[in-house]
């Protein structure tokens, strides 16, 4: 699935004001290319960083930051206040921005000319001064950013960046997505429903409803050819069951798998759809639970929530466009003997992207949905570090809830259990995790991402949403604490601090 643009960049603006000559500012905008140039590349970065002239009055900085509003390659603004600028020329330009906003601390040298400093050298290298006025207004104003500080060729600046760089391209992709959903939510759910206008006007993700007959019309007129192309691409990339193959006695479900696939596809790409949920209770004529398809449409960028939980789709478009991810869930636990573990897994659906070896195609029955067998991609995740993420509608707001992880290995294998699966070791223990998601009213589903909470962090800033990270250094007590706390300041009509 391509992005929603094919060239993402992200603006480098640069303050300073007229009191210096235009001598001094023709150098401000020289270091100002310098300092960017410091920052990693588009491959390493996310987006490009293009530099834009130097500012230095109010009507220029409105002009500027609307027209990044209006670009829709521009991800974000970040700002940097090379000398000295008022901000109150920022005040409005500032305050009509509704990009994501980071504000870099830095400056061009990364030591002190002890011996050759004068007057002339302090005049001009004085952000220890700028951004501080700078960052003055922006608390004043409310504005919401990520405040960044170091030497801009700091390895760790740039990862702090490039975590800001992801947010924002999920922002971008969670402003504009548009979640198709067949069906209705599973039948006496809870945690799957949700306000779909307070999502729209919160995240700016738009969700739809769709008889599940609108895709299985398109389902039976798939056209063979169609079904051959995408058979030799599964013989290709996947370690295929004999009896699925060509000639096995179960062909004929590997192309109806076929067909649901590319009927899934077309009918997202004809509506726009970055995401799609299903429904086992609601499956009209399909002859399986989409399985294979989900799968590979979730590798393409797709989103998908099963059971009709179009959050969890959502939230998984979203952090596609920050980094692995798969739809996911806590299934089963594992106390001991040795450190506790969560298997993780559903019925199908976890995307092939986290797979650590070839899947393989399998076939095998499934005991709910009452359709024929359906087709399905088998493997263990990759191990590493990784978080769970789960989004809540808690009726006066939206929260994040997220727990840190690390995906190991299975104790021993799994020759029965014919799912794509995860087990992980949850920060900072499993009955701590377990315990803190329960008391944070978590959802069962969420989304597996290997991008870690650092992204999710600026993405909830980005946002003004509610974030509870459980991690290493997390108690029970003190996460009922932080849920107390949080009450007030995510109150509905609190702004942002």
């Amino acid at each position: 699935m391509s992005s929603d643009s094919a060239t993402p960049a992200v603006w480098f603006l640069t303050g300073s004001q007229h009191l210096y000559g235009r001598e001094v500012l023709d150098q401000v905008a020289e270091q100002s290319r310098a300092v960017a140039a410091l920052l990693p590349g588009a491959a390493e970065l996310g987006a490009r960083v293009v530099v834009r002239p130097v500012l230095t009055d109010a009507t220029a900085i409105r002009a500027e930051l609307a027209a990044a509003d209006a670009d829709p390659d521009c991800v974000g603004v970040i700002a940097w206040m090379h000398t000295f600028s008022p901000a109150k020329m920022w005040i409005t330009g500032l305050d009509r921005l509704r990009k994501p906003l980071l504000h870099l601390h830095t400056q061009l040298n990364r030591e002190l000319p002890w011996s050759t400093i004068d007057m002339d050298f302090m005049n001009l290298n004085q952000a220890a001064h700028g951004d501080r006025e700078f960052g003055y207004i922006q608390t004043r104003i409310g504005k919401r950013r990520k405040t960044v500080v170091g030497h801009a060729a700091d390895p760790e600046v740039a990862a702090r960046i490039g975590g800001w760089v992801r947010a924002a391209l999920g922002h971008r992709r969670l402003a504009s997505l548009r979640v198709a959903r067949f069906g209705d939510n599973m039948r006496n759910v809870a945690v799957t429903e949700g306000d779909k206008i307070e999502a729209e006007l919160r995240f700016g993700v738009s969700v739809n409803g769709y008889a599940v007959t609108d895709l299985a019309e398109r389902v039976d007129a798939v056209g063979e050819r169609v079904l051959d192309d995408l058979v030799a691409e599964y013989l290709d990339r996947y370690r295929v069951a004999p009896e699925l193959a060509p000639g096995g006695e179960r062909h004929g479900s590997l192309r109806y798998a076929a067909r649901i696939e590319a009927a899934l596809r077309e009918f997202l790409v004809a509506g726009g759809f970055g995401a799609f949920t299903t429904n086992f209770e609601d499956l009209g004529g399909l002859r399986q639970l989409p399985g294979l398809a989900v799968q590979r449409l979730m590798a393409e960028g797709y989103g998908f929530g099963g059971e009709g939980d179009w959050k969890t789709a959502a939230l998984l478009a979203t952090a596609k466009a920050m980094g692995r991810a798969s739809f996911m869930e806590d299934y089963t636990y594992h106390f001991g003997p040795g450190e506790p573990k969560v298997l993780g897994a559903h019925m199908l659906e976890v995307c092939p992207s986290l797979a650590v070896e070839r899947p393989s195609c399998e076939i095998h029955p499934l005991s709910i949905g009452g359709r024929e067998d359906p087709v399905r991609l088998v493997f263990d995740s990759a191990p590493g570090p990784a978080a769970v993420v789960g989004l809540v509608d808690l009726g006066d707001r939206f929260r994040f809830v997220a727990n840190e992880i690390e995906v190991v290995p299975p104790d021993e294998p799994l020759p029965r259990l014919p799912v794509a699966r995860a087990v992980w070791r949850p920060q900072p223990s499993l009955p701590v995790s377990a315990e803190c998601w329960l008391m944070a009213g978590g959802p069962h589903h969420t989304v597996l991402t290997t991008a870690g909470t650092a992204a999710l962090r600026d993405l909830a800033r980005i946002t003004d949403t509610e974030l509870l990270v459980i991690d290493g250094s997390t108690t029970a007590e003190g996460f009922e604490d932080r849920l107390r706390w949080n009450r007030p300041s995510h109150r509905p009509g609190a702004g942002p601090g």
